[in-house]
């Protein structure tokens, strides 16, 4: 590999067959980038919209791609597990990934892409990235993730532990 890789903080989310398709998305996270450190997949409920709970987490990966290939093989990604482009902006998702982080740049392109992302402030993307990322600095801010959570105001929005990725075995991808 001639390029360097960078530090990726990644937002997952999904409200339709929530658990498997998280399953099947952080099998392939570590498919393609093997060590991915992963949160717990927390239960919140739908921001924007009125829905079926979310179920979200965070990961961290180290990839050898620039912020607009990841962004499109994440794309990618979640085409393949039925995402609907089409609908409101706010919706039912089987699957949802952004880059929240991308090293410290701060940068908008195609595809929604926005660094960070602001999405940051809210409970669901907030609280599974500082559990995994608590020193990693926003550049925004040049806060850490551990103070922006301790001063959120989301930090009492309601969630419950939905399941921890590391524990539980991942699907078979051609069953």
């Amino acid at each position: 590999m001639s390029k360097t890789s960078s530090k990726a903080l990644l937002s997952l989310g999904s409200n339709i067959d929530a658990e498997r398709n998280l399953r099947s998305a952080f099998a392939a996270l570590r498919e393609r980038f093997g060590d991915v450190a992963m949160s717990m997949v927390y239960r919140f409920p739908a921001v924007g919209f009125d829905g079926p709970d979310f179920l979200n987490a965070g990961a961290v990966v180290e990839s050898d791609l620039d912020p607009f290939a990841l962004n499109d093989w994440l794309h990618a990604l979640e085409d393949a597990h039925g995402r609907d482009r089409s609908g409101p902006r706010f919706g039912d998702r089987p699957l949802d990934i952004d880059i929240v982080f991308f090293d410290d740049l701060v940068l908008s392109g195609p595809g929604h892409l926005q660094l960070p992302r602001d999405e940051l402030k809210h409970a669901f993307v907030l609280r599974p990235l500082a559990e995994i990322a608590p020193d990693f600095v926003d550049p925004r801010s040049g806060r850490t993730l551990t103070a922006l959570w301790a001063d959120s105001a989301e930090r009492e929005v309601a969630c419950e532990a939905a399941f921890d990725p590391v524990l539980v075995p991942v699907p078979d991808r051609h069953g």
